[in-house]
């Protein structure tokens, strides 16, 4: 675990284990003001968390919330829940499998476009109390990410398409509800958000989506980011609980209101570093799990992963556990590998910044401190990788993943050459340290 998420972890406790500091309400429509940097500065230097998708629909293998009304018949999709029984869960061993794989927070869906809740809600009956497992899965992962030190967070979709007062149902939001109540579901939200807060955390992220919708507006978007602010200050809040997402770029239109973050879908987001982006994408294809889905390779995963960082970005990676519970085997050893990567070669990448050479098609690079990190995941053919010119007076060059580098500095840019028997198929990693901060360089 980097200094700074321990600092923060230790600044900050109640993330693991103490009760949950609440706020006075305020009915007020003004947003709240931005979290303190050091909330975001922890996620930051995390770089990567686990995203899970789950609920009965794991029994269909169908993608979650979309499939209802369309692959399969809206009553049938409903009655799914009569039947989710994954007795072989196990929280502890899903945040286990976060930790190995180096991932430093986990996002789970709590709630999707389905409207089904795997919490025990006072709100509604259509949730895994009443399914035949019975167990409230959020109360016991919240639980298993705090033994395992692994910042729990969840998912919450804003759309619900079950639910009889929120005005659009399945297929996606096409039809409309008979007798629907926005006003009366904006309730529901709110009292299932504290819930989640109240009885499960404090919770990292809360990552919000199915916000796209007509029956959503900004007046509502800041409300509920205000409620949630107020039962937990240190909360960090997605963009998706706003209007002004650029569709699955992530980025939000100017003059919109954006959260505290960007969330790019199924893309690796552009070079930005000012303003917090987090990626995310899929291990396999789908969001929920699906028999004999295409699983993406160690190289694209971890090269996903870096390109993400170097872009000065988090990397939100999903996985959608089987009907019985448990992550896919093969997932599993997937982000184990990753994880013995990340052993070896996360000092480039957790707690650093991206840049200061812009990504490209050669890589992309990191810096912290007085070091520059130059991830090559493609020479192209070429016996030596130009860069541009830094005004930094580079003192050392070496090979972190091993071998020797020959660095030669300019004032028409910098030159690094490595033999063809010490590139590395994944990541070639150059250590440059510089006579002065890294974070001086403006990025090229």
């Amino acid at each position: 675990m980097n200094s700074t998420l321990l600092h923060f972890l230790r600044t900050f406790p109640m993330l693991l284990v103490l009760p949950l500091r609440l706020l006075a309400s305020d009915s007020s429509p003004q947003p709240a003001p931005p979290p303190p940097p050091a909330n975001l500065e922890w996620w930051r230097e995390a770089r990567f968390g686990m995203f899970i998708h789950w609920g009965p629909v794991s029994l269909k293998g169908t993608e979650i919330g979309w499939s209802r009304g369309a692959e399969v018949p809206e009553a049938e999709y409903d009655r799914l829940y009569r039947y989710f029984n994954p007795t072989r869960f196990d929280a502890r061993a899903w945040a286990r499998t976060a930790k190995a794989a180096g991932m430093k927070y986990l996002v789970l869906t709590s709630k999707h476009h389905d409207g089904f809740c795997l919490w025990d809600s006072q709100y509604t009956n259509y949730d895994v109390m009443n399914t035949p497992f019975g167990r409230d899965v959020i109360k016991e992962l919240s639980a298993a990410c705090r033994k395992e030190r692994v910042v729990f967070c969840t998912y919450h979709s804003i759309c619900d398409w079950w639910h009889p007062d929120y005005p659009l149902g399945s297929p996606g939001g096409k039809s409309k509800k008979p007798s629907p109540n926005m006003d009366r579901y904006h309730a529901y939200l709110k009292n299932q958000l504290t819930e989640l807060i109240r009885n499960y955390g404090p919770l990292g992220i809360l990552w919000f989506d199915g916000e796209w919708e007509s029956p959503w507006n900004p007046d509502r978007a800041v409300d509920l980011y205000r409620h949630c602010r107020q039962l937990q200050d240190s909360i960090i809040i997605n963009n998706r609980v706003g209007k002004g997402r650029e569709d699955m770029a992530g980025t939000t239109a100017g003059g919109a209101f954006a959260g505290d973050y960007d969330t790019p879908e199924q893309r690796i987001g552009k070079f930005q570093n000012d303003r917090p982006w987090e990626s995310c994408i899929t291990i396999c294809q789908q969001w929920a799990w699906k028999p004999d889905d295409q699983l993406k390779s160690l190289r694209e995963c971890l090269q996903t992963l870096v390109t993400c960082v170097g872009g000065d970005g988090n990397l939100l990676l999903n996985v959608g556990p089987m009907p019985d519970g448990r992550i896919e085997p093969r997932q599993v050893e997937r982000l184990r590998e990753m994880g013995r990567w990340l052993k070896r070669y996360g000092k480039s990448l957790y707690a650093t910044r991206g840049g200061p050479f812009k990504p490209g098609a050669w890589g992309v690079s990191t810096h912290q401190g007085k070091t520059i990190y130059v991830h090559v995941l493609d020479w192209r053919n070429e016996e030596t990788l130009k860069l541009p010119a830094i005004e930094k007076r580079i003192v050392k060059a070496s090979l972190v993943t091993g071998g020797k580098v020959r660095c030669a500095q300019s004032a028409q840019g910098v030159e690094l050459r490595v033999a063809a028997s010490s590139r590395q198929d994944l990541d070639t990693i150059v250590k440059l340290q510089l006579d002065g901060s890294a974070s001086e360089i403006s990025p090229r």
